[in-house]
C-alpha cells in the first residue's frame, strides 16, 4: 500500500521565505540602502552555499578514503564527486564577473558600514581549507594571531579538531602508498624507470655531441642543462634524499606516493589506471581553481581599493597576493610532469603484470 505523504510546496521545500528574507543592508532600507549592497550580500550569500556543498562532497570524498578497501566503484564516485567540485568552483570564480560590475564608487557608498566584518571570517571556507589539508603551520599569517582566534565556541572546537584529523591531502598519500603496482612480479618500477631515464639523458648528450649545427659553446651549455637535469633525477631516485626534502618542509608527499603517482601518469593508458589518473588530475584541478579563485579575488581588489586596508586588519591586496602560491596544497602531485619521459622511453610492462594490475586489493599484494 502506497502512504499518503502532504504535499511538499516548492517555497516550503527550498525555505524561501527564511532564504529571500535573509539580505538586510547596513546602509538603510528599502530604498535608501545603497543600492550595490544587495548585491555584495546576495554575491557572499550565495558563496557560502556553494561552500556549503564544497563541503558536502569532499567529506563524502574523505569518507570513502577512509574504507579499508578502495576498489574501482570508490574511486569512480571519488572522481565524480572531485569532478562536481572543479565545476562549482568554476562558478565562483565567474561570480566575480558579477561582482566586478560594482566599481569602487559604488562599494564605497557602503563599505564604511562593514568593518571589523570580512570574509577572512567564513567559517566554512577556513574548515575547508583545512579539510583539504592546509593546516596552522602551512598558512600566511597576519595581524600575528592565528586564523581560528577569529571564531568562538562550537566554531572554534571544530576548526581545532580538523587540525589534529587527517586531511585529504594526507588521505590521498595514503591511497597512492597502497596501491600495489611499484612492485610486481617480475617489474621493479622504479628501477626500471631508472634505467629508462638514464638512457634518455645519455641520449640526448650524444646527439647534441653529434650535432652539426651547434657550436662548440653551444654544446658545452646544452650538455651542463642535461647533466643539471640528472642530478635532479638522481635525487628522485634516493629514498633517503627525499625524505630530508620532505622533513625540510621542501616538498610533502612520501617517497612511495610519489612513485606511486608517477608510474599512474606514466601509465595512465592502461585501462585499470584510467579512474587513479583521473583522480589526481582532478585533485590538481581543485588546487589550480582554487589559486585561480583567489587571483580573481586579488585583481578584484586590487581593482576596487588598490592598496586600502582591509575591513577586517589584513593588508587587503597584499595578503591575498601571498595566499596565491603559499596555500596551494597537491602542488608535489602537480610537479610529476617533471618526473615524465616520453612514450619511446617508457619501459614495456610484462605481459603477467598488464593481467594482474587491478584494484581490489587482495592477500597476493599485501
Amino acid at each position: 500500500m502506497i502512504e499518503n505523504k502532504p504535499s511538499v510546496h516548492y517555497i516550503n521545500y527550498l525555505d524561501l521565505d527564511k532564504i529571500l528574507n535573509a539580505q538586510n543592508p547596513l546602509s538603510g532600507e528599502g530604498k535608501e540602502a545603497a543600492h550595490d549592497e544587495m548585491l555584495f550580500i546576495i554575491i557572499h550569500q550565495t558563496y557560502e552555499l556553494w561552500f556549503k556543498q564544497i563541503i558536502h562532497e569532499i567529506d563524502s570524498v574523505m569518507d570513502l578514503l577512509k574504507k579499508d578497501k578502495i576498489d574501482e566503484e570508490n574511486v569512480g564516485l571519488i572522481v565524480s564527486r572531485i569532478e562536481r567540485v572543479n565545476k562549482i568552483l568554476q562558478i565562483l570564480v565567474k561570480q566575480i564577473d558579477v561582482l566586478e560590475t560594482m566599481t569602487s564608487l559604488d562599494f564605497l557608498d557602503f563599505r564604511h558600514h562593514l568593518s571589523p566584518a570580512s570574509g577572512f571570517q567564513s567559517h566554512q571556507f577556513r574548515k575547508l581549507e583545512v579539510m583539504l589539508g592546509l593546516k596552522i603551520k602551512d598558512r600566511h599569517q597576519f595581524g600575528g594571531c592565528p586564523y581560528h582566534d577569529q571564531f568562538k565556541g562550537q566554531k572554534k572546537n571544530e576548526i581545532l579538531e580538523l587540525e589534529d584529523s587527517a586531511s585529504l591531502f594526507k588521505l590521498i598519500e595514503k591511497w597512492l602508498e597502497r596501491i600495489p603496482f611499484l612492485n610486481m612480479e617480475g617489474f621493479n618500477f622504479i628501477s626500471k624507470y631508472e634505467d629508462a631515464v638514464n638512457e634518455m639523458m645519455n641520449n640526448e648528450i650524444s646527439r647534441i655531441k653529434d650535432s652539426h649545427l651547434l657550436n662548440d659553446e653551444d654544446k658545452n651549455l646544452r650538455v651542463r642543462m642535461i647533466y643539471e637535469n640528472k642530478k635532479y633525477f638522481e635525487q628522485v631516485f634516493d629514498e633517503n634524499t627525499h625524505q630530508k626534502a620532505v622533513e625540510n618542509g621542501e616538498i610533502s608527499l612520501s617517497y612511495k606516493a610519489t612513485m606511486s603517482a608517477l608510474l599512474i601518469n606514466l601509465y595512465r593508458e592502461q585501462p585499470i589506471l584510467h579512474l587513479p589518473f583521473k583522480l589526481l588530475k582532478n585533485i590538481v584541478d581543485v588546487d589550480h581553481q582554487i589559486a585561480n579563485w583567489r587571483f580573481r579575488h586579488m585583481q578584484m581588489v586590487e581593482k576596487t581599493l588598490g592598496q586600502k586596508i582591509g575591513t577586517g586588519g589584513s593588508s587587503g591586496q597584499e595578503y591575498l597576493k601571498n595566499t596565491i602560491e603559499k596555500h596551494k596544497l597537491f602542488a608535489d602531485i602537480a610537479n610529476i610532469s617533471t618526473l615524465m619521459i616520453s612514450r619511446s622511453y617508457l619501459p614495456e610492462l610484462p605481459k603477467n603484470v598488464k593481467n594482474q594490475l587491478g584494484f581490489n586489493f587482495t592477500d597476493k599484494w599485501k
